[in-house]
């Protein structure tokens, strides 16, 4: 369930906007009060990422829970997955990541968590939106109002869970002495990262660490975006280099040549890794690359697929106990740890790798099966994405057809994958094929294609 309203998306999830267009205060404490009006009462944790806009939209958060009785938790700057865990140990109701995530520097969202420490699912999205719908907020009187409290070990708890894990040998990785370059882009990695690398031994070189909310370059790791951290990592002479997003749930590996991994081979390298080690499933979504099944035969694992979304990949692993799971954007889950993708173990996990076989960063690329992608977008306005779907579904009938998430078309060594983004206004067109060349023309032949539907139905 998704609604688009003027510049901001309201879902299951939560509420994305930009920020004094679309996302406003009253916007914000409506849907934060909705929660806690859901919750009922008890304790909620809210920690952001480092934009510029989050102190104005944390005090709306506060505003908002308190207002409905609920007692608030601060954990201030830190990375999504650190909400996650945080609401977990603490024992609270539910949490809000107050973070756009990849999204550009004007916008900011809140990322609803439930209990569990998994993001809200799809009955549990529309109990809170039905609130916002009926003005049915819980409004308690002056002496019952919530009260706020700082816990600052939050950060902390994350880094010890990853270096408690089984699969992460800290003395092996300690003696490596590793040389990394990491890129935070000004966003919430500077308050973990730092600490987590000195605990695994690294001699760590940090780009746009300060958690300043501006970002140097756009925030999502993609290779286009990444180009001075591996121009940085030749320079150094580093061993490896890491990129996150603002609120370090999504992780771009980078080698000692300099050359990206590509966002959809850290999952493929972790899974790589975690099923040499113990059994069980993966999970992955619609769009994850046709490695993950090479990578799974290879280990007798099956595999299962979802609709893109953390959530839905989530709520999967936890019903068919995967190994290990996550999405084709660089992000990974490993539910020992929790069920949320999570940059700083992908990083633990990738030094892990790197320690054990002594291969070099470029080595371990090489030794993964080689498929390339094509990720494009269209932006839409109040257009009916179905009916596109509908007609693209038409013209290839005769192929197999994936309607899990939007229409995925799967051809023997390649696919293309066109869905409505579940974060922005526009529709998604991935595709994927065994040179970069035919992943490229997969993707071009369909964003023409949808383009002609759109202009004949004009």
């Amino acid at each position: 369930m998704e609604v688009i309203v003027a510049k901001l998306m309201i879902s299951i999830s939560g509420i994305r906007g930009v920020v004094g267009d679309g996302l406003t205060p009253q916007m914000i404490v409506n849907f934060a009060q909705a929660f806690g009006t859901y919750l009922g009462g008890g304790k909620v944790v809210v920690g952001r990422d480092s934009r510029v806009t989050g102190p104005m939209v944390k005090h709306a958060v506060f505003s908002g829970l308190m207002a409905a009785g609920m007692d608030v938790i601060d954990i201030g700057i830190c990375p999504t997955p650190t909400v996650q865990m945080a609401v977990k140990k603490l024992k609270a109701l539910g949490g809000i990541a107050i973070t756009a995530s990849h999204n550009p520097i004007e916008w900011n969202a809140l990322k609803l968590i439930g209990s569990s420490g998994m993001f809200l699912d799809e009955a549990q999205g529309k109990k809170v939106i039905a609130v916002v719908e009926k003005n049915g907020y819980r409004n308690v009187k002056w002496d019952q109002i919530g009260k706020p409290e700082i816990y600052e070990d939050a950060i902390q708890d994350h880094i010890k869970a990853i270096l408690k894990l089984k699969l992460i040998d800290t003395d092996e990785i300690a003696r490596r002495k590793f040389r990394v370059v990491v890129d935070c882009v000004n966003g919430a990695g500077g308050t973990l990262l730092p600490a987590l690398l000195e605990e695994l031994g690294c001699e760590a070189i940090f780009m746009n660490e300060e958690p300043t909310g501006l970002f140097p370059r756009a925030p999502e790791p993609l290779p286009e975006n990444i180009t001075d951290l591996c121009e940085r990592v030749k320079k150094e002479k580093a061993d490896v280099g890491f990129a996150v997003d603002p609120d370090v749930d999504r992780l771009a590996i980078v080698t000692e040549k300099g050359e990206p991994f590509g966002e959809e081979f850290t999952l493929v390298s972790a899974a790589n890794y975690v099923l040499s080690k113990k059994n069980g499933p993966i999970v992955v979504n619609a769009s994850v690359s046709r490695a993950i099944d090479v990578i799974a035969a290879k280990f007798n694992s099956e595999v299962f697929r979802t609709k893109v979304g953390e959530i839905y990949v989530a709520k999967k692993m936890e019903k068919v106990k995967a190994a290990i799971g996550g999405e084709g954007n660089g992000g990974v889950i490993l539910p020992e740890l929790h069920l949320g993708r999570d940059a700083p173990l992908g990083i633990a996990l990738t030094l892990q790798q790197l320690a054990v076989t002594r291969m070099k960063a470029s080595e371990l690329r090489g030794s993964l099966p080689q498929y390339f992608q094509g990720k494009n977008r269209i932006e839409i306005k109040n257009y009916d994405v179905a009916s596109i779907l509908k007609e693209i579904e038409k013209r290839y009938k005769n192929e197999q057809l994936d309607k899990t998430d939007g229409l995925k078309i799967l051809w023997e060594e390649s696919w293309v994958h066109i869905r409505p983004s579940n974060t922005e206004p526009i529709i998604r067109i991935y595709s994927e094929a065994k040179t970069k060349e035919e992943a490229e023309a997969l993707g071009y032949r369909f964003i023409n294609e949808v383009e002609d539907i759109i202009k004949k139905n004009k």
